[in-house]
């Protein structure tokens, strides 16, 4: 075998192994702008430092309308999502778009619960803001508060979730 022989075999097994290897890596970007339906719990690593925990079952839609690869906006259909961004950055204009409600972060750790008809907002750390999806009016929350919002008018009502509710919403999220 001649060298140009070898050379040409090496250099298309590279070539095959990159081609095997290139779908892999792809699987692997984390955070994949568009349509996620979490067939078990799932955790997306999205750009600018941004965190999103799927509980199985869950449905969502990431966006990004600037183009810069890192969402700014998530609908949720349906079950639970932890979110955890960093202060300041894009990361830090993240929302989540419900049929019943909008929240807004400003760098925290949060999650947003979509069933039944209603949407409920936890705050861990950070603070949030929460609205009607028909509303311009919302409220703020801080750490260890939440809302729930169902298809209402009234106004929102802030409320310290006891110990038992956070654990249940958050073990549904691994955490």
């Amino acid at each position: 075998m001649t060298s140009g022989t070898q050379f040409f075999r090496l250099a298309s097994v590279a070539a095959l192994a990159m081609l095997v290897a290139l779908p892999a890596a792809l699987a692997q970007a984390a955070c994949p702008i568009g349509r996620t339906v979490a067939a078990s719990r799932q955790v997306l690593q999205c750009p600018q430092g941004l965190t999103l925990t799927l509980e199985a079952g869950a449905v969502l839609t990431l966006s990004d309308n600037d183009g810069n690869g890192a969402p700014e906006r998530a609908q949720l259909e349906g079950k639970a999502i932890l979110i955890e961004s960093p202060e300041g950055g894009t990361a830090a204009a993240f929302e989540v778009v419900t049929p019943q409600a909008i929240a807004a972060v400003r760098g925290t750790r949060w999650a947003v619960d979509a069933q039944d008809g209603k949407t409920s907002v936890f705050v861990v750390r950070g603070r949030v803001d929460v609205q009607r999806s028909a509303a311009s009016a919302g409220v703020t929350l801080d750490p260890g508060e939440g809302v729930d919002v169902d298809g209402g008018t009234g106004p929102l009502e802030v409320r310290r979730w006891p110990a038992a509710r956070v654990d249940a919403l958050l073990a549904r999220l691994g955490q």
